[in-house]
């Protein structure tokens, strides 16, 4: 009878740390709402294929530049295995079972690597990590963790085919 009710006990116990958790996700996704906002829509013409696609994680994504404060609002929040490609017009994380994420060209503040992302923590660059900015004006970080980490650097260097500061067209 004790060891029954000892075991109920525990169960009570884990049945409502899962229900404070859902709420807290609940809660964060309410807050965060005003500031991600609506995602930018996948356009019908991507442009020139400039780096093919990549298999491997979608990590998350988080508001820059916590690299911890999850994003909670939509699916952003929901790991998932995807495929990284860049157009000249932009990237886009195609997400199994989730929408794709479109990152248009102009919204592009840096490509880098990291040690980790979204309580995602692996080796040294690790991480491929998207820094852009949101139609709502917020910056956050994407996370992505490719099964070739050998096709980073393609990524972190800057596109070929686009203007520098000074207007001049890149070889």
């Amino acid at each position: 009878m004790d060891r029954a009710l000892l075991t109920l006990g525990f169960l009570l116990l884990w049945v409502v740390l899962v229900l404070l958790m859902w709420k807290g996700w609940r809660g964060r996704a309410r807050r965060q709402a005003d500031a991600v906002g609506a995602l930018p829509a996948v356009p019908a013409e991507l442009g020139d294929e400039l780096i093919a696609p990549s298999t491997g994680l979608y990590v998350g994504s988080t508001l820059a530049p916590s690299w911890q404060d999850r994003i909670a609002v939509g699916d952003l929040g929901h790991r998932a295995a995807a495929e990284l490609s860049r157009y000249s017009r932009g990237i886009l994380l195609e997400r199994s079972g989730e929408t794709p994420v479109w990152i248009p060209q102009e919204s592009i503040r840096a490509v880098r690597t990291e040690r980790g992302l979204a309580g995602k923590v692996m080796s040294k660059d690790g991480v491929l990590v998207i820094r852009w900015e949101l139609p709502s004006g917020t910056e956050i970080d994407t996370g992505f963790r490719g099964d070739d980490k050998s096709v980073y650097p393609a990524w972190t260097a800057p596109p070929r085919g686009g203007r520098d500061e000074d207007g001049v067209e890149d070889a």
